[in-house]
């Protein structure tokens, strides 16, 4: 594609208002509001994040034609790769589904005890799904890679052992609006069940970008220590 990508240049302001959906990158970065007029390099330094690895992240999240090559993965500061995926983890599991999911009882709990039934097991069953791949996230893939990056023995486990397991937890997600499309009554309010549905397209790409970052910049990037260091 075309770069005319973000850059360190811009105001972070300007970013921000170019794609609002990026606001919900600060605080996973630790970035407050308030930042005035400085410029995406000039805030990256104050809280000091790596500004390439900043609008890496910015770029993949804003631009669906972009997805980073090795060359760029390579070139980009990678030290807080391992906390910004930590950090996405605390906010979908602690923010984003809960969110979700006390909208959806309010509207289960509204209507017929089946149909309402079906949106709160299936929902919870989805939950469960997404807690678990993050657990193995948690718990096996990001101590390797940390302990890769540090020198540190780390077993027989390899990345490609996590892209065997990897698979794409936003699916079940368009499940659930089919079956809110499909089978909602329609007595709910209107209003209620749009904003579910948006509240989960929000998800649902924000989920997929999280796993593009994995599949496009954390593997490359493993792949590429692994070699140097086995």
């Amino acid at each position: 594609m075309n770069k005319i990508l973000f850059s360190g240049k811009m105001k972070l302001a300007a970013l921000i208002s170019a794609n609002h959906n990026l606001i919900l990158m600060l605080s996973r970065f630790g970035i407050p509001l308030g930042f005035g007029d400085r410029s995406v390099a000039e805030v990256c330094a104050k809280y000091d994040i790596p500004a390439d690895f900043f609008l890496l992240i910015c770029n993949v999240y804003s631009f669906d034609a972009y997805i980073p090559d090795e060359k760029d993965v390579v070139a980009t500061d990678m030290r807080l790769l391992v906390p910004y995926l930590r950090a996405s983890h605390r906010y979908y599991l602690s923010e984003r589904l809960p969110h979700i999911e006390q909208h959806l009882n309010r509207i289960a709990d509204s209507i017929d005890g089946k149909y309402g039934s079906v949106l709160k097991r299936f929902f919870a069953g989805y939950r469960n799904e997404v807690s678990e791949h993050f657990m193995y996230e948690e718990e096996t893939v990001f101590p390797y890679i940390e302990a890769l990056v540090s020198g540190r023995q780390h077993g027989a486990y390899r990345i490609r052992d996590f892209e065997k397991a990897h698979n794409d937890i936003e699916d079940k997600l368009n499940d659930l609006m089919q079956i809110i499309f499909k089978y909602l009554p329609v007595d709910v309010p209107q209003g209620d069940s749009i904003s579910v549905v948006f509240d989960i397209y929000q998800l649902s790409s924000d989920l997929n970008k999280h796993a593009l970052i994995e599949e496009k910049v954390l593997v490359p990037y493993v792949k590429r220590i692994e070699r140097e260091t086995t």
